[in-house]
């Protein structure tokens, strides 16, 4: 893992740049005090006991059936969608099964009606296990798609329907528990203090993408080589340390947006990761002093070389509210030559690989912000791995605790989330949530057009 973080410098692009790095000897400190203590429990990673467990319960299902679905939320879903989208074949779910040789992966994280009913048209329950994620037990969503999916289960299957059922959920606490337990659910617990955006290295990511057949041991011993080196105490040693370090300088300068832009495909939702794990941490109202401070850096999802032709015009030539963080693969998977032309105008493609290709527009892409005078840096896979993208996301989740420390805010909590899952509580007719419901009553209409 390289980081080029040159032209996020003043020394490098200009005024628009960092002058210098602040100390940050208080936030290493805050983070590296409080390692594997309350929310921070992610830092300690499973054992390779406990990676057994999960790899000998998943490896029957993974040789044996169609499909395997993930039902959950947020960090219960971005994070193994992410990982399984950087690892499974591009197009997993469309090879046949000869070429597959494992389950096919869906991941459903959301509760759009006509989604659900298209999931169900194209796997056969009989052949299908679901795993159901929610650390509160209580999460309305999952809930509403496992009852929906168990229903159906206990229609075709009977009294086998709950070996279909794998829930993952916090032990002892909240409403799935209780129904895997009264079912008779395989159940996996989830730490009481990893939150769900930093969960996807406990049985929350581990166990889905064990059941797809993807090295969950080699995952977690990437995170681990991450670990060591995201807890030095040298900045120019810690890569997670001096990406929050950046960030937050470029958030001091006026960039209230952070871009995560991968040049390749694979890494395309580690975008959707990283802006769940940057947003949700560290947007926040009040810091841990409580004041008032609405603080936070907005995360943006792009993909090069698409968003080139999308995004780019805006970040070179817009307003200098923006920090660009390329993900660049020095060794693809895959090599593809570029046909022999003599084309005028394209000739000069010829012999070349559309591996060189993307790289070059990477490259190229950087290089016209830093003209432009707009930060941007650069981290650098050697190759899309199990390892290396355990790696990535133990990267992504330093860098965030660092940040929300640096930022003195609660990186844990979401209380913006809260008032919402409030008010559909309410709205969704729940006990106790009365009072709630008459809140959000009101009769105002005037700013309502309606065309019939």
């Amino acid at each position: 893992m390289i980081l080029d973080y040159g032209n996020m410098m003043e020394r490098r692009i200009g005024s628009g740049g960092i002058k210098g790095i602040d100390d940050c000897a208080d936030a290493y400190k805050r983070v590296t005090d409080n390692f594997g203590k309350g929310w921070q429990e992610w830092n300690e990673l499973m054992t390779d006991a406990e990676i057994e467990e999960i790899r000998s319960f998943c490896a029957p299902i993974c040789a044996s059936a169609q499909s395997v679905v993930v039902l959950g939320i947020g960090g219960s879903a971005l994070g193994p969608l992410a990982v399984a989208n950087a690892l499974l074949h591009l197009r997993h779910n469309e090879l046949s099964p000869r070429v597959r040789k494992v389950p096919k992966f869906y991941v459903e994280d959301n509760i759009d009606p006509e989604r659900m009913e298209a999931l169900l048209d194209v796997i056969d329950p009989d052949n299908t296990y679901f795993t159901v994620i929610t650390k509160s037990g209580e999460t309305s969503e999952t809930l509403s798609q496992f009852l929906i999916v168990y229903d159906l289960l206990k229609k075709r299957l009977g009294a086998k329907a709950g070996s279909h059922i794998i829930a993952v959920t916090t032990i002892g606490k909240g409403t799935l528990y209780d129904i895997a337990v009264k079912e008779g659910f395989r159940i996996f617990g989830i730490g009481k203090g990893v939150g769900g955006r930093f969960s996807v290295l406990s049985p929350v990511g581990l166990v889905p993408l064990a059941l797809v057949g993807i090295d969950i041991k080699a995952l977690v011993d990437g995170a681990r080589k991450a670990e060591k080196y995201c807890t030095d105490g040298d900045i120019n040693k810690n890569i997670a340390l001096m990406m929050a370090a950046l960030n937050v300088a470029a958030y001091k300068k006026g960039c209230n947006i952070n871009v995560m832009m991968p040049y390749a495909d694979s890494l395309k939702y580690m975008s959707d990761f990283y802006a769940q794990l940057w947003g949700e941490s560290l947007g926040k109202k009040k810091d841990l002093s409580g004041n008032v401070v609405h603080i936070g850096q907005t995360p943006v999802k792009s993909l090069g070389v698409t968003d080139q032709h999308s995004q780019i015009q805006l970040y070179t030539e817009g307003p200098f509210d923006k920090t660009v963080t390329f993900l660049s693969v020095k060794k693809f998977r895959r090599s593809c030559l570029i046909p022999e032309t003599n084309v005028d105008g394209i000739d000069f493609l010829k012999g070349h690989t559309l591996n060189e290709l993307i790289d070059a527009e990477c490259k190229a892409t950087a290089f016209a912000l830093k003209k432009a005078g707009r930060m941007n840096m650069t981290l650098c896979l050697d190759e899309v791995t199990p390892r290396s993208i355990g790696e990535l996301i133990m990267i992504f989740m330093f860098e965030t605790a660092y940040a929300g420390a640096m930022l003195n805010v609660d990186a844990y909590d979401q209380p913006g989330v809260e008032e919402g899952k409030k008010a559909t509580f309410a709205m969704m007719g729940r006990v106790g949530y009365e009072e709630k419901l008459k809140e959000m009553s009101f009769s105002e209409n005037e700013y309502i057009i309606e065309r019939n």
